[in-house]
């Protein structure tokens, strides 16, 4: 029987009350909680959020302090970014330059205890981003501990006929984003890492041929069950209803929904809830002005985390032709909710769907997207009979692989394959096909 292990997690961005990579680092490393002794390492910015969820400084979580780097290159990248919500390729290239102080004030404060063997492992979380280096890798494996890396994920390629949505996220820094593999440091973390967790095939392409034994598949994106307590109802038959979560982007997709389920809105056999807000909210809206289907088409605002399943549980479909998504973790929750999602063949979604939990769209230009949106949409509603099979199972496949509870087991399994000395690895979930 494996013994209990005894684990540093590093999660800089880690927090219960945010949304995105902050609450990805909080899910997981709480989750890790329940099969090992964990101690998590987070950012000062996250240390009241720890003490309401209930965690004890010192004994649960340590708060390191890197704001003196930390805070002026905040505020560099909210101006470099040029707008709210936009510029992520720059957000995580100028955060990437300060995390180097935050992981040596990490080994000021546990280098000791690290040299002692008083962890089994180490383990960094996040950022999720593959352009921060880690200085503490070649530190643990000098000191004989297994440091962990990941999951990374981030920089999918933009699709091609998407550069007018690629500029106006201002995305102008992904033109060039590959130079960051000639970072020094890159070659000695990747180097000294016992394993590397990629939560997207992308991700794992991108890591050199000489390491590929030490990496492993496993997205980032899991679920929390007592978050996703209700089932949409699936009866098989028409009229059917959509769904749309997201921020009002153009590279989400939301008018691309719309204009693919225009016959199916026109004709009663479809609505749309659209969930989510931003720039784009106005154009969408005279979108469905021009082409009168506001009857069809419901916009419900930007609802909190807690909120979204009582709205979205009410649909058959999440149609949601993103075409450049890292994770996906919207899919997952509604697969939670037996919900049936149609998303793009392309990234993090693409490899969360398979055919029998949903249906994917091939990547093509903006016109080919909407006809082969449109062509599923209305093959659905042809023949809906075939949902409440794919509902089942699609929240069966979450409730048994994509838990966080299923996740820090996951992970666990890694970390005492580690220290058993297995290579090459194993994921630990069947890879995409």
């Amino acid at each position: 029987m494996n013994k209990r292990l005894r684990a540093l997690v590093i999660a800089e961005a880690a927090n219960p009350e945010w949304v995105s990579v902050p609450l990805v680092g909080w899910s997981l490393a709480a989750a890790l909680r329940d099969v090992a002794d964990v101690h998590i390492v987070t950012q000062i910015r996250n240390r009241d959020a720890f003490l309401r969820a209930g965690r004890t400084e010192g004994a649960d979580f340590t708060a390191i302090d890197s704001e003196a780097v930390a805070a002026p290159l905040w505020k560099l990248a909210e101006k470099l970014r040029m707008g709210k919500g936009v510029g992520w390729t720059t957000m995580a290239a100028i955060s990437a330059l300060g995390y180097g102080y935050f992981e040596r004030k990490i080994w000021q404060r546990f280098g000791a205890a690290i040299r002692a063997g008083e962890y089994d492992v180490v383990h960094r979380v996040t950022p999720l981003s593959p352009t921060a280096n880690s200085p503490l890798a070649a530190r643990c494996a000098h000191a004989g501990v297994p440091f962990i890396l990941g999951p990374l994920n981030g920089g999918v390629p933009w699709p091609r006929g998407f550069d007018a949505e690629r500029r106006r996220e201002k995305e102008w820094l992904s033109y060039v984003r590959g130079i960051y593999k000639l970072r020094p440091g890159r070659g000695a973390m990747l180097k000294a890492a016992s394993a590397i967790i990629c939560g997207s095939m992308h991700t794992l392409g991108e890591i050199p041929r000489r390491h590929r034994a030490r990496t492993v598949w496993l997205p980032e994106n899991a679920v929390d069950p007592r978050r996703f307590t209700l089932t949409a109802p699936q009866p098989g038959t028409l009229p059917l209803r959509g769904c749309f979560i997201g921020r009002l982007v153009p590279y989400k997709g939301a008018d691309m929904a719309i204009q693919a389920a225009l016959p199916l809105l026109r004709d009663g056999a479809l609505t749309l809830d659209i969930i989510g807000d931003g720039p784009q909210r106005a154009e969408l809206e005279e979108l469905v002005r021009r082409e009168d289907v506001a009857g069809a088409v419901h916009f419900r605002g930007w609802l909190e985390h807690g909120e979204i399943q009582q709205a979205a549980s009410q649909s058959q479909l999440l149609v949601f032709p993103s075409v450049r998504e890292f994770g996906g973790g919207v899919v997952l929750e509604a697969m939670a909710l037996g919900i049936v999602p149609v998303v793009m063949d392309y990234a993090g979604p693409g490899e969360l769907v398979d055919d029998a939990t949903g249906y994917r769209i091939p990547m093509g230009s903006r016109a080919e997207v909407v006809a082969a949106l449109r062509e599923r949409l209305l093959a659905i509603a042809a023949d809906p009979s075939a949902l409440p099979a794919k509902a089942a199972a699609a929240r069966t496949r979450v409730m048994a692989d994509f838990t966080w509870q299923a996740k820090a087991g996951q992970v666990e399994n890694l970390w005492q394959a580690i220290l058993k000395g297995q290579e090459p690895l194993r994921d630990p979930l069947p890879r995409p096909q």
